[in-house]
């Protein structure tokens, strides 16, 4: 692994804008754009994003001279699709899937300093570190999710009830974004080492986004045999997968766009086509 892997996936590779008023009721899946305002016709969020939107990536950071690493183009993209490039960008960085970690708190902290952002963090372990969860990620531009275990992810995630805040903060236009681990807990499921050295399917990630997701597609040789066998088998429906430094745009649950950090990478798209899987490369649009 070279220093540039390392410094962008060390610790993934196991894988406010005033008062907002809250939603009293969970909101109910949205199977695209236009239902955002039958889900939520009697709330005014101060949001940036008019459509529900999430981002899910393999990237996000790249080295630095003085820090461990610094943000890339994925992570600033995210922040300027939540239209918050005219003020002081407001980011919360979710740490669970690595146990909160705290020394890489303090260095997405710096990074975020570095870039001109608000960085916070929302903590789980060892109790919330915010007395008011979804109030505070409600005031957020972007909530960005960092790699590790996607399986501790989602089983401390329900336990909080955060799948349902993630869910209501989602419809009310506070852009999704993650990395890893970050980018799988937003769809149906995937590839995961959670569980050990060898790579299994995950297959209760929270949903948001209707497809299976394959992330460091191109870096980790078990990911795409995998994908392909878990779509053929039926364990895994369409699967969407990113290479390293690529993300996938969804506006709603429709996918939007694919971009990327670094020339020549990939986006795909895996179905199954009788009892095998198809795979289609998407192009990228390559982020200054």
């Amino acid at each position: 692994m070279d220093t540039a892997r390392v410094a962008v996936i060390f610790s993934m590779k196991a894988e406010g804008v005033g008062a907002v008023p809250k939603v009293a009721a969970p909101i109910p899946p949205l199977s695209s754009p236009a239902l955002v305002s039958e889900a939520i016709p009697h709330i005014l969020f101060d949001m940036a994003t008019d459509v529900p939107t999430i981002l899910a990536t393999s990237g996000g950071y790249r080295e630095h001279d003085r820090l461990r690493f610094q943000f890339a183009g994925l992570l600033h993209y995210a922040v300027d699709l939540s239209g918050a490039s005219a003020g002081v960008p407001k980011v919360c960085n979710v740490g669970t899937a690595s146990g909160d970690d705290p020394r890489f708190q303090m260095e997405m902290s710096e990074a975020g300093r570095l870039a001109g952002f608000n960085l916070t963090h929302l903590s789980l372990f060892s109790m919330p570190n915010l007395d008011d969860i979804e109030g505070h990620l409600m005031a957020q531009d972007v909530v960005w999710v960092n790699g590790g275990s996607v399986a501790n992810l989602l089983a401390v995630w329900r336990v909080h009830g955060l799948d349902e805040i993630l869910r209501r903060v989602w419809a009310a236009g506070v852009l999704l974004a993650g990395v890893s681990a970050g980018s799988i807990c937003w769809f149906d499921g995937g590839t995961t080492d959670s569980f050990g050295p060898e790579l299994q399917a995950v297959t209760n990630g929270l949903g948001f986004l209707p497809y299976g997701n394959g992330v460091h597609y191109d870096s980790e040789d078990r990911r795409r045999p995998l994908v392909h066998r878990l779509v053929a088998d039926g364990t895994l429906g369409t699967t969407h997968c990113t290479d390293d430094g690529v993300g996938m745009l969804y506006r709603g649950t429709e996918f939007v766009e694919a971009v990327s950090e670094q020339a020549g990478k990939g986006a795909y798209i895996v179905c199954r086509e009788g009892d095998s899987a198809a795979e289609e490369r998407l192009e990228t649009r390559l982020l200054r």
